[in-house]
């Protein structure tokens, strides 16, 4: 370790600090002290090493490098240990600190039970405790919580930089989470065994699968069809406007020419051929409104809460919400899958 630090410092010093940063990272690493440790008095006192000071060293070299986010973590460990600093590298790492921390988003989160399984965005944050103290990049992130025998908890946040987001989440139990939870039931009961899904008494029970399903064939449908029409309504139209033109081209006269045609003259065929058009025209920007409308309300039952029916428990269904800030325009989609 000491000659990792040797190395760190020295590349250190030529501001190389690609080089200085996986020194100090391998040394600190060598040192076996999690970020969630504290500092063992003792083995400071004795001289083995100093994490704090690592920690700090490393944090500067990844501010250089513009890891705001390691560097805000590695900056506020150290100063978290400033009895084991000197005055002058608690000053260097206080300025430091202060610049990283304004470019990522600072979460303080408390999470009860302690012991419960923490993710951010997916990934495990690795370790247990009952308040954690995170930096993260900027934008929306979500935070899951689970623990045996209690339901999962979710809580979403849009960090922007600068930001301190303080989140407490306590979860809630117990639930039922997998099939080897689910209380026994006697062969004698009329209930389903475990492992084969009851049947629905309610023969509407499954209607607003059934109707999403039907309602996204129909709109599919609608817009093709609608797609189509409105494709031949241009071909006859094209077909239309070429036998005009040779028809009046052969004529002396202008409009006057197909007033009270013959029903076998050629001007009686351009009727024909407009009335076509029309009504191919008319009935594809139908149905192709009827499908997108369709489209919308199947969409729209996606983020309809049914539960208030009683067909499903209100905690399985997923949550949509309307996003709009000054930079993004969408939806944010959080649930249990």
């Amino acid at each position: 370790m000491k000659d990792l630090v040797r190395r760190a410092r020295k590349a250190r010093d030529r501001r190389n600090w690609t080089e200085a940063c996986d020194a100090f990272k391998a040394a600190l690493d060598a040192a076996n002290v999690p970020p969630a440790m504290k500092v063992d008095r003792t083995e400071l006192d004795r001289g083995v090493f100093n994490p704090s000071e690592i920690a700090g060293e490393l944090g500067l070299c990844e501010l250089e490098l513009r890891k705001y986010r390691d560097a805000a973590e590695h900056l506020t460990w150290s100063l978290e240990q400033d009895w084991a600093l000197p005055s002058h590298l608690q000053e260097r790492f206080l300025i430091g600190q202060r610049k990283a921390a304004f470019r990522v988003a600072e979460l303080v989160l408390s999470v009860d039970p302690p012991d419960a399984e923490v993710f951010i965005d997916g990934r495990p944050i690795g370790r247990t405790a009952r308040t954690y103290k995170l930096f993260l990049e900027p934008g929306r992130h979500m935070v899951r919580a689970r623990a045996p025998g209690r339901e999962d908890g979710f809580q979403a946040f849009n960090g922007e930089p600068g930001d301190k987001e303080e989140i407490s989440m306590k979860l809630s139990g117990p639930a039922v989470s997998s099939a080897k939870d689910v209380p026994k039931v006697p062969k004698s009961a009329s209930a389903p065994s475990v492992g084969r899904p009851p049947q629905a008494s309610n023969p509407w029970a499954s209607w607003p699968g059934t109707l999403r399903i039907t309602g996204i064939a129909a709109a599919t449908a609608g817009v093709s069809i609608g797609a189509i029409l409105i494709i031949r309504a241009g071909t006859l139209d094209d077909d239309l406007t070429a036998r005009r033109n040779r028809l009046l081209g052969e004529s002396s006269s202008s409009s006057s020419t197909c007033w009270r045609a013959p029903p076998n003259s050629p001007c009686a065929e351009l009727a024909r051929l407009q009335d076509a058009r029309n009504l191919s025209g008319r009935a594809g920007v139908a149905m192709a409104i009827t499908g997108g409308v369709v489209g919308a309300v199947t969409a729209a039952s996606f983020i309809t809460d049914f539960s208030f029916l009683g067909l499903s428990p209100a905690r399985d269904r997923i949550h949509v919400t309307p996003v709009a800030t000054r930079d993004e325009v969408g939806a944010h989609i959080e649930g249990l899958w």
